[in-house]
C-alpha cells in the first residue's frame, strides 16, 4: 500500500514541485504556464476521484490499479515529448485513482494499525524524486528529471502491482442528521485545506529559491520528505491519547504557520522550518480527516473527501495565478489564510465531537 501511495502521489503528483524552477530556467515555462499545468492535474485528479463515487467498483479493481500505474509511469516519460496539459491531465486521473484504491483496501484491512507507515509512502516518494530532481539540477535537464522520475515510479510500481484490494462490503448505514452536519463541517475544512495546501505543494521550492540560493528549494523539497515519512505514524500515536479533531486543528495551524515563514523572510533556518512543518502535517491532516469521515459512517466518504481535497485543488492555482507576475510570496500568504479558515472549520468539530 505505501509503494502504491508512494508512486502514485509521492512520485505522480508531488514531482512537478521541484522540476517546475528546472523547466522554468531551461524551457522558459512562465509561471503562469506552471500554474496551468497545476490546474490541468487537479482538474484530472478530480475526474479520478468522482469517477470513484459514481463508480464505486473502481476502488476495489485491481485492474483499474494496474491501468493507472502504467498510465501514469507514461506520462511521466513522455512529458519531454510535449503535450503538457493532456499529460498532466491523465496523470491526475491516475494518482486519484491510485489514491482511492490504495487508502479503500487500507482502511479494510486488518492492519489499520499500519496506516501512518502506509501513508509515510508518499513522504518516501517525494523524497526520493525530490533527492533525484536535486541532483540532476546541476548534472541534468529537464527532461531528465521527468524521465527519472518515470524510471523511479516503474521501481516503485513493481511491489505496487501486487497489492490486494479491498473487497466488497456492506456500505455503512445512511448517517443521521446530525452526523451529516458533522461530515459537512469536516468536508468543508478538508476542501478549504485542498485549496491552502496545494499552493505550497506547487510553489514551495519556486518561492524559496526567490530569495536563497538555488539548491536551499530542492533540498528543502527533500526534507518534505523525509518529515513526512513518518509524520501519519506519529499523528496516530497522538491520537491515543488525543481526538482526532484537536489534532486536526492543530495540524492545520501549525501547517499555516508554516506556510508564513518563507513568504515573509528569506534564508536558510525560515524555508527549512517552513519544509519541515509542511511535510509534518499535511499528509497527518489527510489521515485524520479521512479516518474522521469514515468514523461517521459516511458511505462513499474517502472518495467524497477526495473529491472536495480535488475541488479545493483546482481553485487554489487559480486564485493565486494574478499574483504570480510578483513572484510567489504573496501566494504562499494566501494559502496560509486559507489552511486558517480550514482549522476554524475543523475547530467547530474539536467542539462537537469531544469524546
Amino acid at each position: 500500500m505505501g509503494a502504491a501511495l508512494a508512486v502514485g502521489m509521492g512520485v505522480g503528483r508531488f514531482v512537478y514541485t521541484p522540476i517546475l524552477p528546472l523547466m522554468q530556467a531551461q524551457a522558459g515555462m512562465s509561471a503562469r504556464t506552471g500554474a496551468h499545468l497545476a490546474t490541468a492535474n487537479y482538474i484530472g485528479y478530480l475526474i479520478g476521484a468522482l469517477a470513484a463515487i459514481v463508480a464505486p467498483i473502481l476502488a476495489r479493481s485491481q485492474p483499474v490499479l494496474r491501468l493507472s500505474l502504467l498510465t501514469l509511469i507514461a506520462t511521466l516519460a513522455l512529458m519531454p515529448a510535449g503535450g503538457w496539459v493532456a499529460l498532466r491531465l491523465l496523470a491526475g486521473i491516475a494518482s486519484a485513482l491510485i489514491f482511492v484504491i490504495a487508502v479503500s483496501a487500507l482502511l479494510a484491512s486488518p492492519a489499520k494499525h499500519l496506516v501512518g507507515w502506509a501513508f509515510g509512502g508518499i513522504g518516501a516518494g517525494i523524497a526520493l524524486s525530490g533527492a533525484a530532481v536535486l541532483i540532476l539540477r546541476t548534472t541534468g535537464t529537464w527532461q531528465d528529471a521527468w524521465w527519472t522520475a518515470a524510471a523511479l515510479a516503474t521501481v516503485l510500481a513493481i511491489p505496487a502491482w501486487r497489492l490486494q484490494t479491498a473487497s466488497p462490503s456492506r456500505q455503512p448505514e445512511k448517517g443521521t442528521n446530525q452526523t451529516s452536519k458533522w461530515f459537512g463541517t469536516l468536508l468543508a475544512s478538508y476542501t478549504l485545506e485542498g485549496v491552502g495546501y496545494v499552493i505550497a505543494g506547487t510553489f514551495l521550492v519556486a518561492a524559496i529559491n526567490q530569495t536563497s540560493t538555488g539548491w536551499l528549494g530542492g533540498a528543502a523539497w527533500v526534507l518534505v520528505g523525509l518529515a513526512a515519512v513518518p509524520s501519519t505514524a506519529l499523528w496516530a500515536t497522538l491520537g491515543r491519547t488525543w481526538s482526532r479533531p484537536t489534532l486536526l486543528f492543530t495540524a492545520l495551524v501549525l501547517q499555516a504557520m508554516g506556510l508564513t515563514l518563507p513568504a515573509l523572510t528569506g534564508g536558510i533556518a525560515p524555508a527549512l522550518i517552513s519544509a519541515i512543518l509542511f511535510g509534518a502535517t499535511f499528509l497527518g491532516i489527510c489521515s485524520m480527516a479521512l479516518a474522521i469521515g469514515e468514523h461517521l459512517q459516511i458511505p462513499k466518504a474517502v472518495a467524497i473527501l477526495t473529491t472536495g481535497y480535488g475541488v479545493g485543488q483546482i481553485i487554489g492555482p487559480l486564485a493565486v495565478t494574478p499574483l504570480l507576475h510578483n513572484g510567489y510570496h504573496q501566494a504562499l500568504l494566501i494559502g496560509a489564510a486559507i489552511v486558517t479558515l480550514a482549522a476554524l472549520a475543523a475547530g467547530v468539530l474539536v467542539k462537537e465531537l469531544q469524546p
